[in-house]
């Protein structure tokens, strides 16, 4: 608005300047020039306004652009800033994106892992090889125990000259099948698949008990997962009702197959540990006892030896009693013929006596 009215009083001046100029032309010398000196006056009066508005309008407009300039400074400092900070965070959501892209990768390949009976398989039997080597001490168990007949079971645990064996079996699929199954016939059809399967699997379990091969009288059949062994103790799998209990037992009873879970293999092993420490006690019970036996016979030995020193003491000093009574004879003699005084007095020795028990 300022620089709108500078501009104004710079055409005003203008004008009044040329007016002025004219009218001089047209004045003659002669007139009186009063009113046109003072009009001159008025001019220059406007004239040194107008370029005082001009110097204050020159220097807001410095100043001005000076702000501006600033302003624009400073904006562009925070919108490279900004766009710094962007692009950093572009940069972390891009490597969190790669990570979370990794992750999705793992597990589709865990999924894969899973959905394949032979690398779930494996799985279960690396599981089980890690739950024995944290509890029971080397030597004490081995991975992929083979049989004489050629039947390799997942693992086997020595107990003196016995054999547990241990093996790693469950189907996930008929499983998973009654989980996403959402048609209650067709549940209780999988029902049927599920336990029959469940059964199959004890059974396969069951066949590496084998007494002439100095197994145990029973085996472990190891499930890998805690809610799987869960469901199979309350009788569910997922929302649906199945009737487990019952193969359980069957399990157990008929073919003695004791069904554990990870957790509840510890509490087993933790017996079984305690059985080897037994196994140890009682061990080196029976060496104590041999070393025993042992010192019994040198003491035995020993008493034989000192009753035959007894003995022989014995005989020594009879030896050495009967002797001295045979000097003291002589000094008798000598005495009647000297008429002179006893000179030896007998030392006798009593015999040493033999203790009874």
């Amino acid at each position: 608005m300022q620089i709108f009215t500078t501009i104004l009083l710079i055409l005003i001046a203008g004008a009044l300047a040329i007016i002025l100029f004219n009218l001089l032309k047209k004045t003659k010398p002669t007139e009186n020039n009063q009113p046109l000196i003072m009009l001159q006056n008025q001019i220059q009066e406007l004239t040194r306004m107008v370029d005082q508005k001009t110097s204050d309008t020159h220097k807001i407009v410095n100043a001005t652009q000076a702000s501006m300039h600033q302003a624009m400074q400073s904006q562009h400092g925070q919108s490279v800033k900004i766009i710094t900070d962007v692009t950093e965070r572009l940069a972390k959501l891009d490597e969190t994106n790669r990570q979370v892209m990794g992750f999705a990768d793992q597990l589709q390949n865990l999924e894969n892992v899973l959905q394949n009976p032979k690398h779930r398989g494996i799985l279960g039997e690396y599981y089980l090889e890690n739950v024995l080597k944290n509890v029971l001490p080397p030597g004490s168990y081995q991975m992929q125990y083979k049989f004489s007949d050629g039947d390799i079971v997942d693992a086997a645990v020595f107990v003196k000259d016995k054999v547990i064996p241990i093996d790693s079996k469950f189907s996930l699929e008929n499983y998973n099948r009654i989980v996403e199954e959402r048609d209650p016939t067709r549940k209780i059809e999988l029902e049927k698949i599920f336990k029959n399967d469940l059964k199959a699997r004890i059974d396969e379990t069951s066949k590496y008990i084998k007494p002439k091969e100095n197994t145990m009288d029973f085996a472990f059949m190891f499930i890998p997962a805690e809610g799987i062994y869960y469901d199979l103790l309350i009788n569910q799998v997922g929302a649906v009702k199945v009737n487990t209990h019952d193969l359980i037992e069957y399990a157990f009873k008929e073919k003695h197959v004791v069904i554990v879970s990870p957790t509840s293999f510890l509490a087993y092993l933790q017996t079984v540990l305690q059985g080897l420490r037994a196994m140890k006690i009682e061990e080196s019970a029976k060496e104590i006892r041999e070393r025993v036996e042992q010192l019994g016979k040198h003491i035995t030995a020993y008493d034989d030896y000192f009753k035959k020193l007894g003995n022989n003491l014995n005989t020594t000093v009879n030896s050495y009693n009967i002797a001295y009574k045979e000097l003291n004879k002589i000094d008798k003699d000598v005495v009647k013929i000297t008429d002179g005084e006893k000179a030896i007095e007998p030392l006798q020795l009593d015999r040493p006596k033999m203790e009874q028990d």
